[in-house]
């Protein structure tokens, strides 16, 4: 088990990328609390994990929220070793100056303003004995695609965030990295692609070398080696699970 007496902490793990890494996380021995604002979608699947799991619902935007779960994960757990900042969102896509006030500052909160939160409630319970963060951030940020202007931007704040964070808490032992998907066939999708259908969808796919979209276990399996100790000299890395859509 290569996470066996670990502790990790997942946000927007009730579905989609963040279920996946729960489940692949806890498989190979890791305590999970799983965080999600579906609180009844956070009880099932951590009710589903093996070994101790935890369900916590919190508004990752909100840093108040974001305190209270670190600490109970470190008093059931007795330590955070890993924090993964899977939780994301969108605006509907179309041109950027016609977005919504609202929407931009929802997406900067959720997908940005959430790694602050993590890092000033995080950093203080791994200082000692290490840890890593694993930021989930997007293709979107290296190859951007029109509509999602402010999602892209998002996403490039992430990975540039998570390397400086790499660097300066690496006397810590803590390490950072980023896993940057492809779209998977899940409600983001509909976002990147403006408009969802069955030709929109295909182009798309097209537009992928290995010809498909990502998975939850492809996340799940970059961010399995990312917190394990065989990536124990990798930092501040952007770790891009694409079918090769941006080379």
């Amino acid at each position: 088990m290569r996470l066996k007496g670990k502790a990790a902490i997942i946000t927007g793990a009730a579905q989609g990328f963040g279920a996946g890494i729960a489940q692949v996380f806890a498989r190979e021995g890791a305590r999970v609390m799983v965080v999600d604002l579906n609180e009844e979608g956070a009880v099932k699947m951590a009710e589903s994990l093996p070994h101790q799991a935890l369900a916590h619902k919190a508004n990752v935007a909100k840093l108040a929220e974001v305190k209270a779960l670190v600490k109970r994960a470190n008093e059931e757990f007795g330590r955070v070793d890993i924090i993964v900042n899977n939780a994301g969102t969108s605006h509907p896509g179309g041109a950027l100056h016609r977005v919504k006030e609202a929407d931009f500052d929802r997406v900067f909160a959720v997908n940005v303003k959430s790694l602050y939160n993590f890092a000033v409630a995080g950093v203080p319970v791994m200082e000692e004995r290490g840890g890593c963060f694993i930021n989930i951030g997007s293709s979107a940020a290296i190859r951007p695609r029109p509509g999602i202007a402010w999602y892209n931007g998002t996403k490039g704040a992430v990975h540039i965030i998570s390397k400086s964070m790499a660097v300066e808490l690496a006397p810590y032992k803590i390490r950072v990295n980023v896993v940057a998907p492809v779209a998977g066939d899940n409600p983001l999708l509909t976002s990147v692609m403006g408009q969802d259908s069955p030709e929109n969808r295909e182009q798309y796919r097209a537009s992928i070398p290995l010809g498909r979209f990502s998975t939850p276990r492809d996340i799940a399996n970059a961010a399995l080696f990312l917190a394990s100790d065989e990536a124990s000299l990798i930092t501040g890395a952007v770790l891009e699970v694409d079918g090769g859509r941006c080379i």
